[in-house]
């Protein structure tokens, strides 16, 4: 069974840091060096926001809320993809979610589109406190 197991979440003060890891396994996921892989977080009364992705070369790509704070890396060995949080603020406060892209070998730029995701994890809570 294919799944997605994202960790790291957890309190933090503002100023803060965070690692997020995202692991993959199961069947599908013997193309996980071909796949991209992507970050969203959903916050109370907002809708599900791209927040960084990774493309199969290790390309990377950040929403401009979270730019110059925020890493994204992948270990395609440990079929695990990170995210390196720091500077963390308020409005960072969200439920994280780490998704595949469905697209193999994707070099293309975009990765906000929740469709070109065909799995997701369950997610973990970031809290941030002021």
């Amino acid at each position: 069974q294919e799944q997605l197991v994202e960790s790291g979440g957890g309190l933090v003060q503002a100023g803060g840091s965070l690692k997020l890891s995202c692991v993959a396994s199961g069947r599908a996921f013997s193309t996980f060096s071909i796949r991209a892989m992507g970050w969203f977080r959903l916050a109370p009364g907002k809708e599900r926001e791209f927040v960084a992705a990774i493309g199969w070369r290790s390309s990377t790509y950040y929403a401009d809320s979270v730019k110059g704070r925020f890493t994204i890396s992948r270990d395609n060995a440990k079929r695990t993809v990170y995210l390196q949080m720091n500077s963390l603020n308020p409005e960072d406060t969200a439920v994280y979610y780490c998704a595949a892209d469905r697209r193999a070998y994707y070099s293309g730029s975009d990765y906000l589109g929740l469709a070109s995701y065909d799995y997701w994890g369950q997610g973990t809570q970031v809290t941030v406190s002021s």
